[in-house]
C-alpha cells in the first residue's frame, strides 16, 4: 500500500503562488500503475479534481484551473507538488494528493486546510 503524506503552507495571502508537496513511499511516481493527482474540497462544495501527473511526467490539468495551475515532480525524493498561482479566497479548500490505481483513488494524503487571507 502506497501512503502519502502531504506537507505545505496553511495560510497563503490573495495573489500569491500556493505550494503543496507530496511525499510517497511504498511506492515510486515513475511507476506506470498509478496516477498522482491533486485533488481540493472547497467549504460546502465536492471534490474537484484539480490535475495529475503520469509515471512518465506527463500532467493533464482541470480547464477551469489550467492557466494558473501545475505539477512538478522530484523523482529522486519520491515528491510531486502542486503550484497554484494567482490564488484568491476562493482557492480556500482542503488540498488533498492521491493515487489513482486501476480501480480508483486507492490511497490519499491527509488534506491540507489551506485559507487565503491577507
Amino acid at each position: 500500500q502506497v501512503q502519502l503524506q502531504q506537507s505545505g503552507p496553511g495560510l497563503v495571502e490573495p495573489s500569491q503562488t500556493l505550494s503543496l508537496t507530496c511525499t510517497v513511499s511504498g511506492g515510486f511516481i515513475t511507476s506506470s500503475v498509478k496516477t498522482w493527482s491533486w485533488i481540493r474540497q472547497s467549504p460546502g462544495k465536492g471534490l474537484e479534481w484539480m490535475g495529475a501527473i503520469a509515471y512518465d511526467g506527463s500532467t493533464h490539468y482541470s480547464p477551469s484551473l489550467k492557466s494558473r495551475f501545475s505539477i512538478s515532480r522530484d523523482t529522486s525524493k519520491n515528491q510531486f507538488s502542486l503550484h497554484l498561482s494567482s490564488v484568491t479566497p476562493e482557492d480556500t479548500a482542503i488540498y488533498f494528493c492521491a493515487a489513482r490505481g486501476p480501480g480508483g483513488y486507492d490511497d490519499w494524503g491527509q488534506g491540507t486546510q489551506v485559507t487565503v487571507s491577507s
